[in-house]
């Protein structure tokens, strides 16, 4: 069972994004101990037009990003069912929303490769929706190790 659905909304469906969610969360699921939940995650690949209305719509923010992260839990809440050994009902674990575009203008800003960038927006997304976040310098530290050990994980590097 996919622990995650992809939805296109104004651009083209493209095979080789739905290899890197599936490769990306299959492997961020694993880590977290989550792979046994019924949990799954909303994807949705879009253009700058339209995540900006949703930055706008739900942040206030009047201007295109590369990534929004919706989670339905509190941190606290996935670690208790986890650490309980509770099954986690099925429910959503979030909604991810990523600008293609942005991905694709970052990667070369970056000097990376397109995989390696739309990875990284995965995988930060995910742990958004675990609960982590990336306000305070020592939430932002924990965050970044997380990320850059499920890409390394991945052998995905700069």
């Amino acid at each position: 069972m996919k622990n995650y659905e992809v939805i296109y909304k104004d651009i083209t469906e493209e095979q080789r994004y739905e290899e890197i969610v599936d490769k990306v969360f299959t492997k961020c699921f694993e880590e977290e101990q989550l792979q046994d939940t019924k949990l799954y995650i909303t994807v949705t690949f879009t253009n700058p037009q339209n995540i900006q209305k949703i930055n706008q719509e739900y942040r206030n923010i009047d201007k295109a990003t590369d990534v929004l992260s919706f989670p339905m839990f509190e941190r606290k809440e996935i670690e208790e069912n986890i650490k309980g050994k509770k099954l986690l009902h099925e429910d959503i674990l979030g909604d991810i929303v990523i600008s293609i575009q942005k991905v694709e203008e970052q990667a070369e800003e970056y000097g990376h490769s397109f995989e390696r960038e739309l990875s990284y927006m995965l995988v930060h997304g995910f742990y958004h929706l675990m609960g982590y976040d990336h306000m305070e310098e020592e939430d932002k530290k924990e965050m970044r190790t997380k990320e850059e050990k499920i890409l390394g994980m991945l052998d995905i590097s700069r």
